[in-house]
């Protein structure tokens, strides 16, 4: 992670020293450090962050709370503060004093890379039509969608995506614009929804370190399995507690869930399933987990249950695999191959039913069973990580820039 950040010495102007023999690259998210409560993004940009080379001159655009806070971070808000190597403005989007404190650092400023965190987000709606109306002074722009155009995620509001993606066409084809796919799985699909969209990035992170070894559990008669995520209808939790009534009774299975409820309807929802479960099942909500206790939690279970409908990396995935925490997760994600050699179990049909299936093999096991299926979780992971050089997104952007015959390499892995 980058860090916490730190109020710079003028809170109202971006540092004006402007190194020309660097790139200068202006980054935008919706959210981002100390905030947490958006999940996988805002580790992602951290690490794309973190990973630029010295010659990459970095600042950013964020908002100045966390996803579902009504109270800014404190000492952050309309502020320049610095994280890691970058200068981070903190915008309370309906402070109008802050977009003026804003525009006067950007606009004496000139960018060789815009590089956007999200298709939909107003962070990158209003940079890319500002640099489109010469406003803002930016040489290229990339894009990250964040698995935003994979199939689940576009049934999400489809129609209100299909009109912005037909009145925004244009504007995501400019032959300035680039764009970065997580997998080359995400860069089909953001070709099938822009076939004229250039590629210029795919870099897949390399995730957290993984720990030496398991460990020991005490042995116990029931299944401890987790859910740690968003609770928002991508993640599917509801099928999870569906899938608990096809686990055979008298199995015994607890199941906690940790997260931020992102979607209140939704989360009625998932409740409502409760009253169907047997007594051998019991399921707690446990409230949202900072980041930080994230990795000890998945120490503490047997298996993470993430049927989800899709995901364009899964940082949560990863930190399960790196806490030796076996994973049952859909096969909608970059992590089956890894699951199959040992991380756990690949749900290829969203039914409660299979579902309540794969739940059943971790529920009558032995503990012996599953702390072995924790061992061999935690080397399927240390074997994927080798396998993986660290990639910088930046640096790779711009080699592209500075040679356009350059081509990406496959996989997202350097030549």
């Amino acid at each position: 992670m980058a860090g916490d950040p730190t109020p710079a010495a003028d809170t109202r102007e971006r540092p004006a020293t402007v190194d020309e023999s660097k790139f200068h690259v202006l980054v935008t998210a919706g959210y981002f450090a100390p905030g947490w409560r958006a999940g996988g993004p805002v580790r992602s940009i951290s690490e794309v962050l973190a990973l630029a080379s010295d010659d990459i001159e970095t600042s950013m655009l964020t908002r100045d709370r966390d996803l579902g806070c009504r109270d800014p971070y404190p000492g952050l808000s309309g502020r320049w503060a610095r994280v890691g190597r970058t200068n981070v403005f903190y915008l309370g989007v309906r402070r109008l004093g802050h977009w003026r404190s804003l525009w006067r650092s950007l606009r004496v400023g000139r960018y060789d890379l815009l590089y956007v965190n999200s298709v939909w987000s107003t962070f990158s709606i209003l940079p890319m039509a500002a640099a489109r109306l010469g406003l803002l002074r930016v040489g290229r722009i990339l894009v990250a969608p964040r698995g935003e155009f994979g199939a689940a995620a576009l049934q999400v509001h489809r129609l209100r995506k299909r009109v912005f993606l037909t009145a925004w066409r244009r504007m995501l084809l400019d032959p300035r614009v680039l764009w970065h796919a997580t997998t080359p799985v995400e860069a089909n699909d953001i070709q099938r929804v822009l076939p004229r969209a250039r590629i210029g990035v795919v870099a897949v992170s390399r995730g957290p370190e993984p720990d030496e070894s398991p460990v020991a559990t005490p042995a116990t008669h029931h299944a401890r399995l987790v859910f740690i995520g968003r609770i928002s209808p991508m993640k599917n939790l509801d099928l999870v507690l569906a899938s608990l009534a096809f686990v055979p009774v008298p199995v015994p299975v607890r199941l906690d869930i940790y997260g931020p409820v992102e979607d209140q309807a939704y989360w009625r929802r998932c409740r409502e399933h409760l009253a169907e479960l047997p007594e051998s099942v019991t399921v707690s909500y446990r409230g949202e987990l900072p980041p930080e206790q994230v990795r000890a939690t998945f120490f503490r279970y047997d298996a993470f249950v993430m049927p989800t409908r899709g995901e364009n990396y899964g940082n949560a995935i990863a930190e399960s695999l790196s806490a030796c925490c076996p994973v049952l997760c859909s096969d909608r994600t970059p992590w089956t191959a890894v699951l199959r050699d040992g991380g756990g179990l690949v749900l290829t049909e969203l039914t409660a039913a299979a579902l309540g299936a794969l739940v059943t093999q971790v529920a009558t096991a032995t503990p012996e069973q599953r702390h072995a299926a924790r061992v061999e979780a935690g080397e399927a992971y240390r074997r994927w990580r080798a396998s993986r050089a660290p990639i910088s997104v930046l640096d790779q952007a711009w080699r592209v820039i500075r040679d356009p015959a350059y081509r990406v390499p496959p996989q997202g892995r350097t030549p």
